[in-house]
Order: C-alpha cells, then sequence, then structure tokens
C-alpha cells in the first residue's frame, strides 16, 4: 500500500491509502491531480533509511511546490521562516534543550515553558 494527496490548485485537499494498481483504473472527473507522498518521509529525509518523497509527508492543507516537488506544511506562526533545504518552518529562536517543554509565544516572539 502507499500514501496519495489530491492538490488542487497546490493545495493538498485529502490523502488516501491504496494500492498504485488503484490508479489505472480509478476515474476522477474533479480537478486537480494525485501525488504520491510517504509517510516515512520528513525534512527531506527518509526515516527508516529509503529514498525521500517530495521532502515532507503531505497533509490535508499543505502546499505542494511543483518546482520543488515538495509538499510543505502551513506555516504555524507568521515569524516562522521556511527553511529551503528541508521545507519546514522554523522559529526566528531555535527551541530550547533544557528538557523542559515549551510553546511558542507569537507576540512576544519566544519560548515560554508551558505550566
Amino acid at each position: 500500500m502507499a500514501h496519495y494527496a489530491k492538490v488542487v490548485n497546490n493545495i493538498v485537499t485529502q490523502v488516501i491509502v491504496a494500492e498504485p494498481e488503484f490508479f489505472d483504473t480509478f476515474v476522477d472527473s474533479s480537478p486537480g491531480v494525485w501525488l504520491q507522498t510517504s509517510y516515512n518521509t520528513l525534512a527531506g529525509q527518509h526515516l527508516t533509511g529509503g529514498t525521500p518523497l517530495r521532502f515532507n509527508f503531505a497533509g490535508v492543507g499543505f502546499t505542494y511546490d511543483s518546482i520543488k516537488d515538495a509538499f510543505i506544511p502551513q506555516q504555524p506562526y507568521p515569524s516562522w521562516i521556511l527553511n529551503e533545504e528541508t521545507c519546514i518552518w522554523q522559529p526566528p529562536i531555535t527551541y530550547p534543550d533544557d528538557g523542559a517543554d515549551y510553546q511558542w509565544n507569537e507576540q512576544a516572539q519566544q519560548w515560554e515553558i508551558n505550566s
């Protein structure tokens, strides 16, 4: 089985699991295109050592960049910047590595400890 994302106007609208042969006979008259995606791919890396596919596993609402051939998640906060090499959004300040659980505060532009 494989995963496929329906892309309409560069936005993922649906993700399904199907055998590749399914698309040999499947008739979809609605606009858009079906593209394979891999749940083992994140930030341009295959998590089990295989070949990465389209940078990230597609999710509904993701953008598909046809030039990069990449699925890009929605921007979580306006201040976060897209890493062009991984197609992952990054905060303007690195997440603290002190073992505490933090949440991004967009207004304050900082990480705050979850209480």
